[in-house]
């Protein structure tokens, strides 16, 4: 069909990889065949690393291969759910990740309809992925997940079946896509099922993760390709920045109304954190940031107080989050050093029951929420009363 994806090979052995990687090129994303929720899942980002998983991968499962992908970095990932009888297509949900790819997608907070893309980059989504449909004669369900870089689409994987996503996209929308899907399979025509156009919705819905960390002691917070995830919760609003406080208030993230933010980015996650930083700062927090980043911030005219890091002494942040001087963390990190050196901040964080982001994309989310809450109520209806607006949207259209 001619679509882009991902660079990628495959591997029955550590030379092999190692081979395939280097004409890909680093970091990759490597799986052995056959898994399910992203397990065994990592991104390698050497040579080194690779040897290693591939010792540990060859000898737990030796006579499947190993799947070497280009991992995308700063990439969007945006998952689709569509439904198809043969003839007639129809979209049942365009989501929009609010993590980046690389993050696995039962992990990931999502909104629907996407939020930041435009109407030419979600008319080609849904031109792909009817192609795709079409050419695997799909009569039923079919859910695509693709990444956007650079103005550029890439296909990252395509299941022709329900996906963990179709509950949530049926709640947001009112229509049971598992039921008439089975209808589908069982002779039925979507013309038959009345159902032949994609649904507009009036709101946002939000679908955020519940995380078990509180019960593993020690276990880190850090998302990855591998699913972590027990559970998902949503929240629904008229914009963004309502919808995503709600998702977070269901998940036990409570999003705090003022107070100290610690922020601590990698550096090519700097130039992107300043803007989230300002939003807060104009909602009333006080800034406190490691060295680097509060270099930056104070040199982009965002007032940011210098705290130590774990290992420059005492009192460090982990020290500021035990006095209970931090009311939020927003921590990013790039590589296994990186991640191991800031683990103690992520796990006190959640020990202490702070709302942490690990992402800059969560980041803003959460910019964007505190700022919806500052406006006043939040606002609660039923599902019945959004759905019936759907109802009355349609109406007005005929």
């Amino acid at each position: 069909l001619k679509l882009k994806r991902p660079k990628s090979g495959i591997a029955r052995s550590i030379d092999e990889a190692v081979r395939v990687a280097g004409s890909i090129g680093y970091p990759v994303m490597v799986r052995p065949s056959y898994v399910l929720g992203g397990r065994a899942m990592e991104i390698v980002y050497n040579e080194m690393k690779l040897v290693a998983y591939m010792t540990r991968a060859v000898e737990a499962s030796p006579e499947h291969p190993v799947l070497v992908d280009r991992f995308l970095e700063n990439a969007l990932e945006v998952d689709v759910d569509c439904i198809s009888d043969g003839e007639t297509f129809v979209i049942g949900g365009i989501m929009e990740h609010i993590e980046e790819a690389g993050v696995h997608s039962g992990d990931s907070a999502c909104s629907l309809p996407a939020y930041s893309l435009d109407s030419e980059m979600l008319n080609e989504v849904r031109r792909q992925t009817r192609l795709m449909a079409m050419a695997l004669k799909v009569r039923g369900l079919m859910n695509v997940q693709f990444a956007v870089k650079d103005k550029n689409i890439y296909v990252l994987e395509v299941n022709p079946r329900a996906s963990r996503t179709i509950p949530f996209v049926s709640k947001a929308t009112g229509v049971p896509l598992a039921k008439l899907a089975t209808k589908i399979m069982a002779g039925k025509t979507l013309k038959e099922l009345g159902f032949t156009e994609e649904v507009s919705l009036p709101y946002i819905a939000v679908k955020e993760a519940v995380f078990p960390f509180i019960k593993f002691p020690g276990v880190d917070t850090l998302l990855g390709p591998e699913m972590k995830s027990t559970g998902e919760v949503m929240g629904i609003g008229y914009d963004f920045g309502s919808a995503f406080a709600k998702a977070q208030i269901a998940a036990g993230n409570h999003l705090p109304a003022g107070g100290t933010v610690f922020i601590s980015v990698r550096d090519d996650d700097k130039p992107e954190i300043a803007f989230v930083a300002k939003e807060l700062s104009k909602s009333g927090f006080k800034i406190i940031a490691t060295s680097g980043t509060a270099r930056h911030l104070n040199e982009n005219g965002i007032q940011a107080e210098n705290v130590l890091k774990v290992m420059e002494g005492r009192p460090n942040i982990v020290d500021r989050i035990k006095s209970r001087e931090v009311d939020m963390v927003i921590n990013t990190s790039f590589g296994e050093k990186s991640a191991a050196d800031s683990y103690s901040i992520r796990r006190t964080s959640l020990d202490f029951g702070l709302p942490y982001f690990t992402t800059v994309a969560a980041a803003k989310a959460a910019a964007e929420g505190i700022k919806a809450m500052s406006k006043g109520s939040l606002g609660v209806k039923t599902l019945q009363e959004y759905h019936c607006e759907l109802k009355k949207k349609d109406a007005a259209a005929v």
